[in-house]
């Protein structure tokens, strides 16, 4: 885990444990083929104390994953949610990043039935995940994930293993994140974020045939309509870039982050533009519950 702090308790199949006695066996099948499903969540600091950003949301999310992947969880939906909410307390953290994890455990036939399935949910102390306010993207060589090849509304486990080669290839070129490009040579997304470009007062990004439709994505789709702006979701092809006056990637972690450059086309100076400014400070007052229009988007920790 790559985290500023380790966290004291996780969850674990339904007891409070700490992180080094949350054990797992060699032989976890998803350990081998990928087959978790999980989420990434956010809790905010308010004025009226720690809240979760749209918990139900992604709670409900990742019991969609689990159907796709054959799972059946023991626990319901709400009874995640009161133990995502019981970890933060527990952990006594103002801010933090949440982890849950469905995954199958002891089996090696590649075939998961009849597979033990565990849950586990970890937090902790998490900052900006991006590196800077603006950052390099270089396309990468790789596709990304065809929704005829896997269900892309689902977030897999081993689905991330494209998105490790594709951000692998962009260190290694000198840039900091990756994007790809669909089957059918559309801009697809991030290795990890949704992206928006923005001409004018228009923001345009891609259809959700080869994305993982987040649940910041439609966040932003949603604040960015309330500020005025248009939101058209569409095919984007690559000689497009030059027309485009800003872009911008949106996701749990990376939240919402100016890109200064693709490839070799740079936006706005390599500086954040107008466009971009206006709406992750309009996101960062509805996470913090200073815009009382979202509010119905936050779980209070108490």
């Amino acid at each position: 885990m790559n985290a500023e702090e380790s966290p004291q308790k996780v969850w674990f199949d339904g007891k409070m444990v700490n992180l080094a006695d949350a054990h797992i066996s060699l032989l976890t099948h998803s350990l081998f083929y990928g087959s978790g499903v999980f989420e990434g969540i956010r809790c905010y600091p308010t004025s009226n104390g720690p809240a979760v950003f749209r918990l139900e949301d992604h709670v409900h999310h990742i019991f969609h994953s689990a159907k796709i992947m054959g799972m059946t969880p023991t626990y319901s939906e709400q009874e995640i949610v009161a133990a995502i909410i019981n970890l933060i307390k527990q952990n006594r953290l103002s801010e933090c990043y949440i982890r849950p994890i469905f995954f199958y455990g002891e089996k090696m036939d590649l075939l998961p039935i009849d597979a033990p399935i565990h849950i586990a949910i970890a937090t902790w102390q998490w900052g900006k995940y991006l590196p800077r306010e603006t950052v390099m993207v270089k396309l990468s060589p790789h596709i990304r994930l065809s929704s005829r090849s896997s269900d892309m509304t689902a977030k897999i486990s081993g689905n991330y293993a494209n998105s490790i080669l594709a951000l692998l290839d962009a260190r290694k070129n000198g840039f900091e994140k990756a994007l790809f490009l669909d089957e059918n040579s559309y801009f697809a997304e991030g290795a990890g974020e949704n992206i928006f470009f923005v001409k004018d007062k228009t923001l345009h990004t891609p259809t959700t045939d080869a994305i993982l439709p987040g649940i910041t994505r439609a966040s932003i789709i949603c604040i960015a309509t309330n500020l005025g702006y248009k939101v058209i979701e569409r095919n984007i092809s690559l000689d497009e870039i030059p027309t485009f006056t800003e872009a911008f990637f949106t996701g749990t972690a990376s939240e919402v982050n100016a890109i200064s450059k693709i490839n070799e086309h740079i936006f706005n100076n390599l500086e954040e533009g107008p466009v971009v400014k206006k709406i992750k400070s309009a996101y960062q007052r509805a996470v913090r519950g200073e815009d009382e229009q979202y509010s119905s988007w936050l779980s209070y920790v108490k």
